[in-house]
């Protein structure tokens, strides 16, 4: 029995490790899309990045500095939509049922805004956006992170070199530079 939990372990940490190592998205590059959850925990699904889209990239749900930051976007959509966004992604390493938990919590009324489940982290991993938070988070998380996609590859991308801060990535930031 010990072996087999050695083994499990052995291959997890493998797995994060890859997921740490890989290069960081830069702008022109195609946006590798892998499978994520939105409102059912047994579907899985490529988000589509056909058109205009905005990406934006959190530690986790319900943290502070992340439920200051995101009610921005919820009071900012029709601003986004009528820049030529066609949908935005708020994606971050947590469970369904925490991001849908989220998403009623800060906007009640409803949203256009998507709150996506990267429940593997495998999304945020390709994009080489992920870093370690387990002293805080418990694991591996999104670097706090926003890209404008353009059919598929990445327009801009811009990343706060400290993730309790939102500087370049707020909604009025974002805004203007649309």
């Amino acid at each position: 029995m010990a072996s087999i939990i050695t083994g499990v372990a052995h291959t997890a940490h493998s797995a994060a490790a890859s997921l740490l190592e890989t290069a960081q998205i830069k702008e022109g590059e195609r946006i590798t899309v892998k499978p994520v959850k939105e409102n059912d925990p047994k579907q899985r699904f490529n988000i589509d990045l056909i058109g205009k889209n905005l990406i934006l990239g959190i530690p986790g749900a319900f943290t502070p500095t992340c439920s200051s930051q995101v009610p921005s976007y919820v009071a900012d959509y029709d601003k986004f939509k009528a820049k030529g966004i066609k949908d935005i992604f708020v994606v971050s390493i947590n469970d369904v049922y925490v991001t849908k938990a989220w998403k009623e919590q800060l906007a009640p009324q409803g949203t256009g805004v998507r709150f996506i489940a990267d429940d593997r982290g495998e999304f945020t991993g390709t994009l080489g956006l992920v870093f370690d938070a387990t002293e805080e988070l418990g694991g591996l998380r999104a670097k706090r992170y926003v890209i404008i996609a353009q059919d598929g590859k990445a327009e801009y991308v811009g990343v706060e070199p400290d993730v309790s801060k939102t500087t370049i990535t707020s909604a009025a930031t974002l805004i203007q530079k649309l």
